[in-house]
C-alpha cells in the first residue's frame, strides 16, 4: 500500500488554492516595492510616533520577502501535491512558523531606525 499524498488529503478544488498563490503574489510585489504599509499588522495600528521608530521602506520589505518565501513554498506545494507525502505539511507548517518568528526577529532589529 502507498503512502498517502497531500492530494488524497486534499478536499478543496484546485484552482482556489492557485487563486490564493496569485493573490500573496501581488501583495508580496507590493510589499517589496515599499508600498502597502497598511496590511502590516501591528504597524497599521501603531501611533504616528511608534511608526516614526521604523524605516517603512525596509520593513515593507522584509515583510514582502518572507511572504513572497511562504508564497513560492505554497506554489511548491500545489504544485507537486500529488507527490508529496502527506507528512509533508508538516513541514510547511513549521516552515511557515519558522518564516514568520525571522520576519518578527528582522522587523525589530534590521528596520528600527538608529
Amino acid at each position: 500500500m502507498r503512502e498517502k499524498t497531500l492530494a488524497d488529503m486534499s478536499t478543496g478544488p484546485d484552482w482556489l488554492l492557485y487563486v490564493i498563490v496569485a493573490v500573496l503574489a501581488v501583495l508580496s510585489i507590493l510589499l517589496l516595492l515599499g508600498k502597502c504599509s497598511w496590511l502590516i499588522a501591528g504597524y497599521n495600528t501603531a501611533s504616528e510616533k511608534e511608526k516614526q521608530a521604523y524605516n517603512e521602506k525596509r520593513l515593507c520589505r522584509v515583510v514582502g520577502g518572507g511572504m513572497a518565501f511562504l508564497t513560492a513554498a505554497l506554489l511548491f506545494t500545489a504544485l507537486f501535491e500529488d507527490v508529496l507525502p502527506a507528512s509533508f505539511s508538516i513541514v510547511f507548517a513549521v516552515l511557515t512558523i519558522a518564516v514568520c518568528a525571522v520576519m518578527v526577529v528582522l522587523a525589530n532589529t534590521v528596520c528600527r531606525k538608529k
